[in-house]
Formats: structure tokens, sequence, C-alpha cells
């Protein structure tokens, strides 16, 4: 009998996202996945947006400190399930942190939570201290 040779597609950029992710699971600790975000400026402020679909703002927790942004949370498993065939959606802990060009103004800044998006304005001044952030 012919041994069955099954042929996959290779996909670089998938191999090359697995690997940054699995390098930011060790940079931060344990975590179940990890979202994706995006960091701009603008004239007056650094905006920060996190896809974080299935995420309840009561989820999320923002904090702020030396001018370092931590993003952390909790998605649960929307099925409940005894073996997973295929596991895209990432569930579990998560925990995202960049570094903000100083200086901020903590008392200022703002996050929304709409349509699975978390966005994070933080304004730009002279000083910037510890600070949580409530997400509205």
């Amino acid at each position: 009998m012919p041994d069955i040779v099954a042929f996959a597609r290779w996909d670089p950029f998938r191999d090359l996202l697995t690997i940054q992710h699995r390098l930011e699971r060790l940079s931060t600790g344990p975590q179940g996945w990890t979202p994706a975000i995006d960091l701009c400026e603008t004239a007056t402020a650094y905006v920060l947006t996190a896809e974080l679909p299935g995420v309840t703002r009561e989820q999320v927790r923002i904090d702020i400190r030396d001018g370092k942004l931590t993003l952390q949370g909790r998605r649960e498993a929307r099925v409940s399930c005894e073996q997973y065939h295929q596991v895209e959606r990432g569930h579990g802990e998560f925990c995202r942190s960049v570094t903000l060009p100083l200086p901020v103004e903590t008392a200022g800044i703002a996050a929304e939570m709409r349509d699975g998006v978390l966005t994070i304005t933080v304004p730009k001044a002279r000083e910037g201290g510890p600070r949580r952030v409530k997400v509205s």
C-alpha cells in the first residue's frame, strides 16, 4: 500500500505572525491571546486602539505609569467543548504594554469601547503621573 502524503500551503506571513505572538507572550508573561493594537500620534494626543471583540468594559483594565500604558483583561471562551479541532480566536488572559513618548497628561486620559474596538486617548502634556483609567 503506498504512503499518503498531505501537502499544506506555506504562508510565510502567517508563520511570522505566529512567531511574533509567541515572542510577545514570552516577554510579557503567560496569557491566552494577544489583541491587535495601533498607536498613533496627533498634534495634541497619542491614540491607542485595540481590537477586543467579545470583551466587555468590565473585563478591561488600563494603567499608565512612567509613560508606559498597560492594557490587561480577559476574554472568556464563547463555546465550552471537550475537544477543539481548530482555534483561531484566542481567549483567556491578555496583557499589552506600550511606551508612550513623554510627556503625557494623565489626568486627561479617556477610554471608550465601541463595537469591539477600545480607543484610548492620551493628551500630550509637560508632566505625567500614575493613573488608572475607567473605560466608558
